[in-house]
């Protein structure tokens, strides 16, 4: 993970060598809301509608996001003839911001492939499971590079365009949990897939179950990990992504 300070420099060396890099998200901000209220105290903290499980204070990540899904290389023709790369991806739920592509590594890469990573600021509060949202960026190259390929990275795969020309498209089956609730979680390897059934093989690369007797030992927030929250019958009350 190449984090905003690293980042800067690398794109200091690479804009050198005639790159440069922007970005925008398709999805907006996700809505405003009034912290919500209950009995004895318990209340969602903040003012994100779509904020869920822990609480505890704001922590914006940058990170890879979840999934590249194409790349996509233009050639302008009016002056300054430059060369676009166009990216897009799914980010693990709303609330995420900053999309952007940023050199992989230092120097210049032994194949002649541009290796970029995918990265985005991730939501400050843990989020419902909803869905995956899509995300696109850009970066720019200018006439003359020696570049013959872009390589692009995200948290759960990789996407290669062999050449500088066309596109590559990668098709993500992993279940997004919109509607796992409801349903019984099974294993990976203790069980199959079936009618009311999240298996655990077709989740994102990271998941964690936590049923009644579980702890939550490991990193507090990784906005890339979706929580299951089960019950005794390893029914799933509750999915969020920390």
């Amino acid at each position: 993970m190449i984090y905003p300070k690293l980042s800067a420099i690398a794109a200091v060396a690479m804009l050198a060598a005639g790159l440069s890099g922007g970005a925008f998200a398709q999805q907006g901000a996700a809505p405003a809301a009034a912290p919500g209220g209950g009995a004895l105290g318990y209340q969602q903290s903040g003012a994100d509608d779509n904020a869920a499980g822990p609480s505890g204070a704001t922590r914006p990540l940058d990170v890879p996001v979840m999934f590249i899904t194409g790349i996509e290389v233009l050639h302008a023709t009016l002056d300054p003839k430059v060369d676009i790369i166009r990216v897009t991806g799914l980010v693990s739920s709303a609330g995420w911001s900053g999309p952007q592509l940023v050199p992989f590594f230092y120097g210049k890469p032994a194949d002649d492939v541009l290796d970029l990573q995918f990265i985005a600021t991730s939501p400050e509060q843990s989020q419902k499971a909803e869905g995956f949202q899509p995300v696109t960026a850009d970066f720019t190259l200018e006439a003359g590079h020696a570049f013959k390929g872009v390589r692009v990275r995200a948290y759960g795969n990789a996407l290669e365009l062999k050449g500088m020309n066309g596109t590559a498209k990668a098709e993500i089956k992993a279940n997004d949990c919109k509607d796992c609730v409801g349903k019984k979680f099974v294993e990976k390897g203790q069980g199959q897939a079936g009618p009311g059934i999240v298996y655990g093989g077709d989740l994102p690369p990271d998941f964690r179950p936590i049923g009644p007797t579980h702890g939550v030992k490991g990193q507090v927030h990784n906005p890339n990990r979706i929580n299951l929250i089960l019950d005794a019958d390893n029914k799933i009350v509750m999915a969020f992504w920390e």
